[in-house]
């Protein structure tokens, strides 16, 4: 009998996580072979999956992940903070009709609303509360409100989104942005789970590395390199692209890296688009084990001098606990390394405007004073 009830939960576990992947929206769309062979005319499509632009491991040996899975349930004390980042609550007054200069504003991890030339971008908006397909399999966000919450968010010119991992793309907020969003620029593939979740296609873009747009007239956009990888389930990695974004306007211009390992790509973007006036470059999640697709802090530093950054601001961290490192540790390190290389960092608050052209370089460490 005993045995009876051990089989018939494993059984009911099995159906249950079938049924999930197989019916849960949060997993995205299918990629037809039609799609499949408009990816291949991309140069960067080998055997149905993306491939990086230098080789990339990403595997692990057996002694290496039970140390890992035994790192992450045993936890450090300092992984999360014991009590809420601080935030600037933002009002949609404050945000509807800008036209002034340049301006980012962080919502944490790698979110930001971006307003240049009269326009508002959101990039990899994730909003949600948890990372993850299901509040079960994810941490809570370190803060349970936004500067701003979508609701009270004006009209949205485009959305840029890096690539499909849990703590970019979330479907959720997707879904309460379709109807203020005019656009969606997505990495080549991605655009699957867009119409799967209702957009139309022609609110949708799709671009491969190195592929630039026009928004307006007045703003130019491309689509560039990582060193990382893609997926949403068990059965999908590297099924579609990831990459950065260069946003250059009027006055100002700025490098979005989404998530990458250190790579010769960084100098390759600099030469072709820099220098940026800005960078938003990933400092966070990282871990020896998979340095090849998240970059170490010191590595951060030393990619934004490859990209011609002026200034740079560390993203990546500051919302989720994703890794085994103390989470002010990306800040707490990346900052001395950039000044080696004579790069100004920012570091701003939550709801925090920050201008492009000549943002302040006399922020408060307000990192250092939270438990």
């Amino acid at each position: 009998m005993t045995l009876y009830i051990i089989i018939s939960v494993i059984v009911i576990i099995a159906v249950t996580g079938f049924l999930f992947v197989k019916l849960s929206p949060e997993f995205g769309g299918s990629h037809s072979e039609s799609d499949k062979a408009r990816y291949a005319e991309s140069g960067h499509y080998e055997e149905n999956t993306f491939q990086n632009l230098i080789e990339t491991k990403m595997d692990m040996d057996f002694k290496n992940m039970m140390k890992t899975i035994y790192e992450f349930i045993s936890g450090e004390p300092n992984r999360s903070p014991k009590n809420p980042l601080p935030m600037i609550e933002r009002s949609s007054r404050e945000i509807d009709g800008y036209n002034g200069p340049a301006r980012l504003m962080w919502y944490g991890h790698s979110a930001f609303l971006f307003q240049m030339d009269g326009k508002s971008f959101l990039l990899d908006p994730m909003f949600g509360q948890v990372a993850a397909p299901h509040p079960w399999l994810g941490s809570n966000r370190y803060n349970r409100i936004l500067p701003i919450e979508i609701d009270s968010l004006p009209k949205i010119d485009g959305v840029f989104i890096s690539h499909d991992h849990y703590d970019h793309l979330d479907y959720g907020s997707i879904k309460k942005l379709l109807n203020k969003t005019d656009h969606f620029y997505l990495p080549l593939g991605v655009g699957v789970h867009f119409r799967e979740w209702g957009v139309e296609k022609s609110r949708i873009t799709e671009f491969n590395w190195w592929d630039e747009g026009i928004i307006s007239d007045d703003i130019l956009i491309a689509f560039a390199p990582t060193r990382h990888f893609s997926g949403r389930g068990l059965s999908d990695r590297n099924a579609t692209m990831w990459g950065s974004w260069i946003i250059r306007g009027k006055d100002a211009k700025l490098y979005f890296s989404g998530d990458s390992g250190y790579g010769p790509h960084f100098k390759a973007i600099g030469k072709k688009y820099g220098p940026f006036d800005f960078a938003l470059m990933e400092c966070g999640q990282y871990n020896e084990k998979w340095a090849a697709i998240h970059m170490m802090p010191e590595e951060t530093a030393q990619a934004s001098a490859d990209v011609k950054a002026e200034k740079m601001m560390p993203i990546h961290w500051g919302a989720f606990t994703l890794s085994l490192h103390d989470w002010n540790d990306p800040v707490k390190r990346v900052i001395p390394a950039a000044e080696i290389l004579g790069i100004p960092v920012i570091v701003p608050k939550m709801g925090e405007f920050v201008s492009i052209e000549s943002p302040s370089t006399a922020f408060e460490d307000w990192w250092k004073s939270i438990i």
